[in-house]
């Protein structure tokens, strides 16, 4: 199969955050399952949704109460529910999720569970930020998941969450792993880093040869007013073009057929992976 059909699910938060992490959870939930129906009738194959798509963006607080909002992957009801849909709907789908692997131990994470429902595991974020408005490191250990790439019923699919995208070496790794497409759902606030969302991810689509899928959320979040997550999903090809976008400000399922010869093409035609040097580049890795 050489052209498959990606939807992406940008969202705003559907319940106030004094409520509970486990009610939230539940009004997050039940809000994208029509937009998992629109998706399944639309003949999406691959659906992935935001970072931490089911809770608010919590980090900007270091409030102890977030810490029940992570659930068991993939034993929890988010992920139980998604399995399901999976199969039902012949549909691989990327959850991404606060998780809590072990008491006290929690990880940014996204679950990935093919078209036939089987769970294929799990990308704990790596790069976790820890600066005024984004303390996620009171929340998140840095995940060492060793760049998984995902078999799935539809194409090779990697994954790297949010602030991962500005550190090119997971992006290659991924590439080296064999992904034709990387989901890098996030929580992003226009800002400092907006005109990076559409410079980074296209160049590293371009620099591995595959297909990059970018989703963020939208709306401003109450009570911490850090921005306004400006949506503005995509895909972008592995020449670096952008050939789908969503909105900025509004609730949306993006869908876009690509065309997976299109990895093959250009990493023939570039040629970057015969010229690369890893013997020269030691000092990238020595730890200075």
């Amino acid at each position: 199969m050489s052209t498959i059909k990606i939807g992406l699910i940008q969202m705003g938060l559907k319940a106030d955050t004094d409520q509970q992490p486990a009610a939230i959870r539940d009004a997050m939930n039940e809000a994208h399952l029509p937009w998992i129906e629109k998706a399944a009738q639309a003949g999406v194959q691959v659906l992935c949704f935001q970072e931490v798509f089911n809770q608010p963006y919590f980090c900007p607080s270091q409030d102890s109460k977030w810490y029940a909002a992570a659930e068991r992957v993939p034993e929890g009801p988010t992920c139980k529910m998604m399995q399901a849909l999976a199969a039902r709907h012949r549909m691989v789908i990327i959850v991404p999720v606060f998780e809590e692997e072990a008491p006290g131990i929690y990880y940014n994470t996204a679950a990935v569970f093919d078209a036939d429902g089987s769970y294929l595991g799990k990308y704990h974020k790596t790069h976790i930020p820890q600066v005024a408005g984004f303390w996620e490191k009171y929340f998140f250990k840095p995940g060492q998941s060793n760049w998984p790439v995902f078999d799935t019923a539809y194409g090779k699919i990697g994954v790297y969450i949010c602030y991962d995208r500005h550190f090119p070496e997971g992006w290659r790794a991924l590439a080296l792993n064999g992904a034709e497409i990387v989901f890098n759902p996030s929580a992003t606030v226009a800002g400092l880093s907006q005109y990076l969302w559409e410079l980074e991810q296209p160049a590293s689509a371009a620099a591995n040869g595959y297909f990059v899928a970018a989703i963020n959320r939208v709306g401003n979040e109450a009570p911490w007013h850090i921005g306004e997550f400006y949506g503005s999903s995509y895909i972008a090809n592995p020449c670096g073009q952008i050939e789908a976008r969503a909105s900025r400000d509004e609730d949306e399922l993006l869908i876009h057929d690509v065309d997976l010869n299109m990895v093959r093409e250009v990493r023939n035609t570039w040629q970057f992976f015969r010229d690369r040097r890893p013997e020269t580049y030691r000092r990238l890795t020595d730890g200075e």
